[in-house]
């Protein structure tokens, strides 16, 4: 049975702030095209959430709540709750990863 995904406060932001960067820097038809491909790989957690990778600068802490999936360059760090799925990052992997999620997912 499929599971609904959620998008959390800070993912919803993170595709606000990526559609904007590209729509800056490349075209805006570009940023529409990504975000609908980042909509479809998220979207398609529903079928089957347990099929993403855990990150591997979390893996490396022995932390393996968290799940990834990728369009590249963009990342999306999940996790699947008795609930749902929750999307909780949405960033372009040629960020400094480890800072990011040690910042959005261990400080709390």
């Amino acid at each position: 049975m499929p599971q609904p995904v959620f998008l959390t406060d800070d993912a919803t932001h993170d595709l606000g702030e990526l559609h904007d960067y590209i729509s800056r820097h490349d075209t805006p038809g570009k940023a529409d095209y990504v975000l609908e491909q980042l909509e479809k790989a998220f979207a398609s957690l529903a079928e089957s959430p347990e099929r993403g990778a855990y990150p591997q600068e979390l893996l490396h802490l022995g932390i393996r709540e968290y799940r990834e999936i990728f369009f590249k360059p963009y990342r999306m760090i999940y996790r699947v709750l008795n609930n749902g799925v929750y999307v909780l990052l949405i960033a372009d992997g040629r960020r400094d990863m480890q800072a990011l999620l040690q910042r959005r997912l261990l400080e709390t």
